[in-house]
């Protein structure tokens, strides 16, 4: 698969620290000693050293000695960290005591606390942890980028249909995470997903459409309404962005269609991002190309935050924590 093997390598160019809060679970050591096998990134595993390795010993793991590994029971940066979170939540209540229980006992909280410090790019966990538990901490201490007050998630698309997008690479958002954005989202969301696919994807020249039933006024609704000020609202915020709306999917997609629909659209019939006016259309059309068109479905990556921080399905293979910790390295060059 060209793409993946494209940002495995792209990692390994330039290696990121990614920490792995989750360094218990079978599935995560395992791919972490993959990516240290691979010099994919720099490892960073939370928890117990002669627990974390004794559990690599026992599956048989011959890398993780390179990881750095640190423990917040006997960590010298645990107390500077309790100290970050509070002086970050003391205005919601949080008091010192709370910040170090946080620190010492939720790996979750401390990863994020490395990341805020500085000290770390990057941080993978779901593997054992509800979305939640993953956003939470993510948003309280390394919270969202300049500009963006929402968090979404975008898909990689990989069909066979190489006509279309990037010879048959799509992006598309927001499939996970914010139910039903209002413009100004909807336009932040646009935003991230086209950063998304340059950092991730590779796209040079990411064309965005933002999608609806309708295409330049031949429906009217207020959800239409929405997307079309969402558009304007994209253009505000990024100059530069090469973005239209709104596009039905074939407009979208099909040269013939878009210059039919939409004639003088720079976007019609070439995007190679696609926006989602809301989660229950992105999270089920991706899953209807994914299903119906036989498409690779790599995600979601989570897109909007100061620092990169992704989460991981409950029932993820190691297969797909090793490539996330590539496109999470991905992410964390670009964010510098």
């Amino acid at each position: 698969m060209a793409l993946i093997d494209n940002i495995i390598a792209r990692a390994k160019s330039n290696r990121q620290r990614i920490v792995l809060p989750e360094s218990f679970e079978e599935r995560t050591i395992t791919a972490a000693d993959q990516a240290l096998r691979d010099e994919l990134a720099d490892i960073i595993l939370i928890g117990n050293r002669d627990g974390i390795l004794a559990l690599a010993s026992k599956l048989g793991l011959q890398h993780i000695g390179k990881a750095t590994i640190i423990d917040p029971a006997t960590s010298e940066k645990t107390e500077e960290y309790a100290q970050l979170l509070f002086q970050l939540r003391q205005k919601k209540g949080m008091t010192i005591e709370a910040a170090r229980e946080l620190a010492t006992t939720n790996p979750l909280y401390f990863g994020c606390l490395i990341i805020k410090s500085g000290d770390a790019d990057g941080q993978i966990s779901g593997a054992l942890s509800t979305t939640g538990d993953t956003l939470r901490p993510a948003l309280q201490i390394i919270k969202c980028a300049p500009g963006i007050t929402c968090v979404s998630g975008a898909m990689l698309l990989i069909t066979k249909a190489s006509q279309y997008g990037e010879e048959g690479v799509l992006v598309m958002g927001d499939v996970a995470v914010t139910p039903m954005p209002d413009a100004s989202q909807l336009a932040q969301i646009a935003v991230c997903t086209a950063q998304t696919a340059k950092s991730v994807a590779g796209f040079a020249d990411p064309r965005v459409a933002m999608l609806s039933f309708s295409t330049k006024g031949s429906a009217k609704h207020e959800v239409v309404d929405k997307v079309v000020e969402a558009t304007r609202i994209a253009r505000e915020l990024d100059p530069s962005l090469k973005i239209d709306g709104e596009l039905q999917a074939d407009a979208a997609l099909v040269p013939s269609v878009g210059a039919k629909k939409a004639p003088g659209s720079d976007i019609a019939g070439k995007a190679n991002v696609l926006v989602a006016p809301n989660l229950e259309v992105g999270n089920i059309g991706y899953k209807l190309v994914q299903r119906l068109g036989g498409a690779d479905a790599i995600g979601p990556i989570l897109q909007g935050i100061a620092r990169p921080v992704n989460d991981l399905s409950r029932g993820c293979s190691v297969d797909d924590i090793y490539k996330m910790i590539a496109i999470t390295a991905c992410q964390a060059m670009d964010a510098k």
